[in-house]
């Protein structure tokens, strides 16, 4: 009887011991995780593309080397809030009638990829802009929550109405919230933890520094434990502003904006090589997921009839060119054209990715948070819009086959292979074959119809998912009406 329990007892301790080493491997086998996202920079200013002659970017050249290059990827609205929206949930974000900035906040029964993450055993952070919280613009939201904070139709939030909505209530367990000085943190930058729920930090230093050095200490501070960081950098968005040490590496004659715009790419640029030098100094390089990728596609400032103008002082306030360009894509921020949202995009994962590979099969933000799901182990993602896409740039599965869809103010459109269908509730609709014309200036849809007819359809049925559901039906806004009339020649109706 002695040996029967003798067996017993150590089938249960090796038991144990398998699982608690089991667990122990999982746990050291989970990647780190960062996305990087950038504010308004334009599908032509990244190196490796090799379209424009005076943009530096050679850290995130060299992270194309080391992994991968998406030529044909995209986000899901040409403008910050609602694309915001759609990577931290990785769904569709007008499925909870998220449309616009004014649409803010996230709705707090949105499971966000922080919430997800942070149960898979994550230790969570976020840097930079966040923009999902109330704001001046969020009437609908206040007339329910804070109706008498409404003043000639703007919102004066109340920080403890808002604080829900901020990344501390969104699964961030440690933050440093802000575009720039007064930041909103609960850690410091030399590592220090700060009030839990955060506290005012200033720190006057030019902002893209700032947050790269948050995202730093951030690092240091959890590299011996799998963690997820979001590091959104406020730029090149207006108002424009960068330190002599980038504007000085782009001398010579060019409009101002421009010199401003480059040394801010440059700036994030070399952020991210301090981020990834900063992770092989640590050893932990090899097992983190690197993805980066912009909101939205550069405003030019076409609406008023004169692109790209030099407008100064670079830091007046107010919508302007900040500098960036889409070249050579047709189109810019606010528009769904692919200007407005087909995005430059990087991955990287040493352990698991290929590297030096360019992949020109469309993908989009939310291929971004689910494939940062999968990775980390986590198996239910029913509800997800976007696809895992590791199986698949491994070798290990067939390119994903489906169609990309828009709906932003009174624009709809969506991308399935090489065709891709434009909307304006005017009436004007147009049909591109983007691996013949990826800068949409030939509209095929007359020698097309049929292809048309059919995406029309398809498209409507997917706004019919959304909330507000259908196809946009008012009429086109007045930026709207500039931007296709000078890009598109578009009749005022039909």
């Amino acid at each position: 009887m002695q040996n029967t329990y003798r067996i017993l007892l150590i089938a249960i301790l090796v038991a144990c011991t398998t699982q608690t080493a089991s667990s122990a491997e999982n746990e050291a086998s989970k990647p780190n995780i960062i996305i990087l996202f950038a504010d308004d920079w334009g599908y032509g200013d990244l190196g490796k593309h090799g379209t424009l002659s005076d943009v530096k970017t050679p850290h995130l050249d060299a992270l194309a080397d080391e992994g991968v290059l998406f030529t044909d990827a995209y986000i899901t609205a040409p403008q910050c809030s609602p694309s915001r929206a759609g990577l931290i949930t990785g769904r569709y974000q007008q499925r909870f009638g998220f449309d616009t900035i004014p649409d803010c906040p996230l709705p707090l029964s949105e499971t966000t990829i922080a919430d997800r993450l942070q149960a898979a055993g994550y230790v969570t952070g976020m840097v930079g802009k966040w923009h999902l919280e109330p704001n001046a613009l969020s009437l609908r939201w206040a007339k329910q929550h804070q109706p008498n904070g409404i003043k000639n139709n703007r919102v004066q939030v109340r920080r403890e109405l808002a604080m829900p909505y901020y990344p501390q209530g969104r699964g961030f367990e440690e933050f440093f919230k802000g575009e720039r000085s007064p930041y909103w943190a609960n850690y410091s930058i030399d590592g220090k933890s700060l009030a839990k729920n955060g506290q005012v930090v200033q720190d006057p230093r030019f902002r893209v520094d700032v947050q790269t050095d948050a995202a730093l200490g951030f690092i240091q501070r959890h590299a011996d434990e799998p963690f997820f960081l979001y590091v959104a950098h406020y730029a090149p968005h207006v108002p424009l502003e960068a330190s002599e040490k980038y504007l000085s590496r782009f001398p010579g004659k060019m409009p101002e904006r421009r010199r401003t715009g480059l040394a801010m790419i440059n700036a994030v640029d070399e952020g991210i090589g301090q981020i990834k030098a900063r992770l092989k100094d640590l050893g932990i390089a090899e097992n983190t997921l690197i993805m980066f990728t912009s909101d939205n596609g550069a405003p030019l400032g076409a609406q008023t009839g004169q692109p790209m103008l030099d407008v100064l002082p670079v830091n007046k306030p107010g919508p302007a060119w900040d500098g960036s360009r889409n070249d050579p894509l047709r189109g810019e921020k606010g528009m769904l054209a692919e200007g407005g949202i087909r995005v430059p995009m990087i991955w990287s994962w040493p352990a698991r990715l290929p590297k030096g590979i360019v992949v020109d099969s469309p993908v989009i933000s939310l291929d971004m948070t689910a494939t940062a799901i999968s990775a980390a182990g986590i198996k239910d993602a029913s509800e997800l819009d976007g696809i895992s896409l590791t199986r698949w740039l491994t070798g290990n599965a067939k390119p994903p086959e489906r169609a990309l869809y828009w709906r932003f103010w009174n624009q709809a459109a969506m991308r399935r292979g090489n065709w891709k269908y434009l909307f304006t509730s005017d009436g004007n609709e147009w049909l591109y074959d983007l691996a013949k014309d990826p800068e949409e200036q030939q509209d095929v849809l007359t020698a097309n119809t049929e292809i048309a007819k059919s995406m029309r359809s398809e498209l409507d049925a997917w706004t019919n998912e959304l909330k507000p559901a259908g196809m946009p039906a008012k009429p086109l806004n007045r930026q709207e009406i500039n931007w296709y009339k000078y890009y598109f020649n578009a009749a005022k109706a039909k």
